[in-house]
């Protein structure tokens, strides 16, 4: 049954509507997203806004704002028109946030791209979302060079055939004011994150102005004025996802901190910005916190030296376990959680101001409902909303719902109903307290490391294989990764690859995140009667094989 026939069914029926506990939060109109973030900059124009560690660059307010409009003034004598899309391949640097809050100033659409993925990953997003430049650096332009689209590179470094980033904003510097200038509209779109939805196939999130405003806005809401200027955030979460550029970029320099960015983890480098750079919030995954606990390289390190406050995570489930390891070893340390998605950004929150009277959700919980939300949990087999205390699937209703896919209407109206209600793909229940909690997903995506890796992208690069006739893939849990993908094959009769083979195979056609670790030759793979991939069956054999086996012996199995 569609989305729109459970609603037509339910239509009559009581609604289960669940709002915020606290008072709405207003929305400013007509604001964009680089202005609403660079508001009243020049309050704090020698404050140092963005620091990397590893290289000692740093950008005051003033700088990032003096950037941004050069950029943005640079793209349009480029002709960059509005609604264009720029497509950022880059590792988390200092002057990521000023490139894309210029492209967004400049009434472009901003879209970062993985800088790990593969050269064709990266080709089939420039080519989905229609993209007329590319910004990178010179270590990546191999990936970028044949597509077709100019290339701006980052620094100093000249490459034949590419646009100089020093050069471009130089020249902006003297060039007139004779581009075309373009009224920019809170309506109008200013990102296209790609994710794979609850469907597991890459899409482009259609994201405009008022969609982040309205999220940070919400997001912000326990943010009191002592706080502003006072908050130094760990930068090390990619900035190619939305969380990354706003929920870390945007909300911290909207808040008037200091973001300290980190283009990759090393655990004595981060441990070093952490004491050095006084971070007092990190949004981190749990690999992380693992290695925060178990590894003991943290004992070379004096921790009463920590400034740190809080660290959240967003990007993958918690275990219970490492959450106790990690207070115990960090008391002073608060855990936050949240949850959100591409297609609306943030939430829920764990954790408010308590001083407001804001609460603290229960442990194990993903937190409240954020202010101007809407929540509902629907039967996913009736589509008839519940009451408290019974999961089903989380959908939401705000300003900060995305427009819909890029060029996907199907997707869209799958996701998104005829009444503004983003169907998530995760189940979930809110208690009588109003803390939400999530028990499962619809969507079969495997969470690596925080990265998001779709089974079904995996699957069909495994029957591309010319010895392969079927596969599944599944998540196994995992202690560092917290899941890692798991590929069953049935092969053909006259196959000789073996499975690491097979396994290496996938890995030359994608990014290192998203390699399958674990290959188990099967005679079948278990399905339902309408074709669908038993993939809890499947999950469940090789969990139970693996304790067994620790997956080191031999690999071969039926699953039937």
């Amino acid at each position: 049954m569609g989305t729109l026939e459970k609603q037509m069914l339910v239509e009559e029926e009581e609604e289960h509507v669940f709002k915020s506990q606290f008072s709405a939060v207003p929305v400013p109109e007509n604001m964009t997203l680089p202005e609403f973030v660079l508001h009243e900059a020049e309050l704090y124009a020698d404050k140092v806004a963005i620091v990397e560690p590893v290289t000692g660059k740093e950008f005051t307010y003033a700088q990032v704002t003096r950037d941004t409009r050069r950029f943005c003034k640079a793209l349009r004598s480029l002709g960059l028109r509005k609604g264009k899309v720029v497509v950022v391949v880059l590792p988390n640097v200092a002057e990521y946030a000023i490139i894309a809050l210029g492209i967004m100033a400049a009434g472009g659409v901003f879209s970062g791209a993985n800088p790990q993925a593969h050269t064709s990953e990266i080709k089939k997003q420039v080519e989905a979302s229609d993209a007329k430049l590319i910004v990178t650096i010179g270590s990546i332009y191999e990936k970028v060079k044949d597509l077709g689209v100019p290339v701006i590179v980052l620094g100093e470094e000249r490459i034949d055939n590419t646009i100089c980033w020093e050069d471009l904003l130089d020249a902006s510097d003297h060039a007139g004011s004779g581009a075309m200038n373009e009224t920019i509209k809170q309506d109008d779109l200013c990102a296209l994150p790609f994710s794979s939805g609850t469907t597991g196939t890459s899409k482009g999130v259609m994201l405009t102005h008022k969609n982040l405003v309205a999220n940070l806005c919400s997001t912000l809401f326990s943010v009191g004025p002592d706080i502003i200027g006072q908050v130094t955030t760990l930068g090390l979460m990619p900035f190619f996802h939305i969380y990354g550029i706003v929920g870390i970029c945007c909300a911290t320099l909207r808040n008037k901190g200091k973001v300290v960015v980190m283009g990759r983890f090393e655990l004595r480098t981060f441990l070093n910005a952490l004491i050095t750079h006084e971070i007092s919030f990190a949004p981190i995954v749990p690999p992380i916190m693992l290695a925060l606990v178990k590894n003991p390289v943290v004992g070379e390190f004096d921790l009463s030296r920590l400034k740190l406050r809080a660290v959240m995570t967003a990007a993958a489930p918690l275990a219970p376990e490492l959450l106790s390891a990690f207070e115990e070893k960090f008391p002073g340390v608060q855990v936050q959680e949240a949850y959100g998605l591409t297609e609306h950004s943030c939430i829920t929150l764990t954790h408010g101001d308590p001083r407001k009277g804001h609460c603290t959700a229960k442990k194990s919980s993903v937190g409240f409902i954020l202010p101007n939300l809407e929540i509902k949990f629907l039967d996913p087999d009736t589509g008839r909303s519940l009451p408290k205390n019974i999961p089903g699937e989380i959908c939401v209703r705000s300003q900060c719902v995305m427009q819909g896919y890029y060029k996907n209407k199907e997707e869209t109206d799958r996701t998104i109903d005829t009444k503004g209600w983003l169907h998530t793909g995760d189940i979930g229940y809110i208690d009588d307290d109003g803390d939400v909690f999530i028990v499962d997903r619809i969507k079969e995506l495997i969470k690596y490391k925080g990265f998001q890796v779709a089974p079904a992208e995996l699957e069909a690069i495994l029957l591309s294989h010319p010895s392969v006739e079927d596969a599944a893939v599944v998540p196994l849990p995992d202690e560092e990764a917290g899941e890692i993908p798991a590929a069953c094959v049935v092969m053909n009769k006259n196959a000789k690859e073996t499975e690491e083979e097979i396994m290496n195979f996938v890995a030359s056609n994608v990014a290192a995140y998203k390699k399958v670790r674990v290959v188990h030759f099967v005679d079948t793979i278990p399905k339902s009667p309408s074709g669908k991939i038993m993939r809890r069956y499947l999950k469940e054999k090789l969990e139970k094989k693996k304790e067994v086996s620790s997956l080191s012996g031999a690999h071969n199995w039926t699953a039937t």
